[in-house]
């Protein structure tokens, strides 16, 4: 199911059939699975928002002129303040880009025009990239089975041949993480090219390179779990818990002992264990059903 969309649209067809609106029940219709077809974009607005008064008609403009090569949703943040929420949406305008299932660019802010239409033709070329997607496809693949050295081979093949693809250089990040090379990933984080330094992929990596720092400083997980035992309102033992069960592979379990620690004590320690939920979400893909479920329960507390 595609929402209303018409994946066999003509370039004639009506501008209607590119652009609508959506909420959070038909997000992985009309933006997930959706974008398994062609490229969508996710505009955040609200009716308040001066800036979106000029970007989501400009948005709707270089939509229309892709002539269904690439789609557009708009979500009202007043009226879907959870799923702003799970995208982390802090400001408005925010715009994503998702392809293939996943968020593959974003901005916040107002464009110029000539940005804009770099922003939505360079998704209309996602369509036809060069096998570049299957590559990276691919090297995923091999990143999940745990041969990260042989991943690390293809997104630096994919970035020699694209130096600007998010999804290569996160990924090599992401390889070298694996590998427990931390400082080289480091290194490629750092020095990103300024075009996709802000990438949703590049965050991923680095969250997740935050992530491996921490493990290397986690204690023992049954130690932990005994202290806070005897302990149970100590929040330092239940945050270190947290971070060992994550190093240890448990993230569903460091997540929920986080909104635990986050229930009994939102401020403590700077509002650490909100930090670090985000930080953990950051590190799962969006579609992850760990992520979009530990975003809601987070949510459901803050506006309580």
């Amino acid at each position: 199911m595609l929402g209303n969309f018409d994946q066999t649209a003509t370039p004639t067809a009506n501008a209607a059939e590119w652009i609508k609106d959506t909420n959070e029940a038909s997000f992985m219709a009309d933006v997930v699975e959706a974008s398994q077809q062609v490229p969508v974009i996710v505009d955040f607005w609200a009716p308040w928002c001066g800036p979106c008064k000029t970007l989501g008609p400009a948005l709707e403009a270089a939509v229309t002129a892709a002539k269904g090569k690439v789609r557009m949703v708009k979500i009202n943040v007043d009226e879907n303040q959870a799923l702003a929420g799970q995208m982390r949406v802090q400001s408005i305008p925010t715009v994503y880009a998702f392809h293939e299932g996943r968020p593959v660019d974003a901005f916040q802010g107002a464009l110029a025009p000539s940005e804009i239409k770099a922003f939505v033709d360079k998704l209309a070329a996602l369509a036809d990239d060069g096998g570049l997607e299957a590559a990276l496809e691919e090297a995923d693949a091999m990143l999940a089975e745990g041969a990260a050295t042989d991943a690390a081979e293809v997104f630096a093949a994919i970035l020699g041949e694209e130096p600007e693809n998010a999804a290569a250089l996160g990924g090599l990040a992401r390889a070298h993480i694996a590998i427990g090379t931390l400082d080289q990933a480091e290194a490629l984080l750092a020095n990103a090219p300024a075009a996709i330094a802000n990438a949703p992929e590049l965050d991923a990596a680095r969250a997740q390179l935050e992530l491996a720092r921490q493990a290397s400083e986690a204690g023992p997980v049954e130690e932990l779990r005994t202290a806070l035992e005897a302990e149970p309102d100590n929040h330092q033992l239940r945050f270190d818990l947290a971070n060992a069960l994550h190093a240890s592979g448990d993230v569903e379990g460091a997540i929920d002992l986080l909104l635990d620690l986050f229930r009994r004590d939102r401020e403590w320690n700077d509002a650490a264990a909100k930090a670090q939920l985000f930080t953990i979400f950051d590190a799962l893909q969006p579609t992850d059903p760990l992520a979009q479920k530990g975003r809601r329960r987070l949510s459901s507390m803050i506006f309580a």
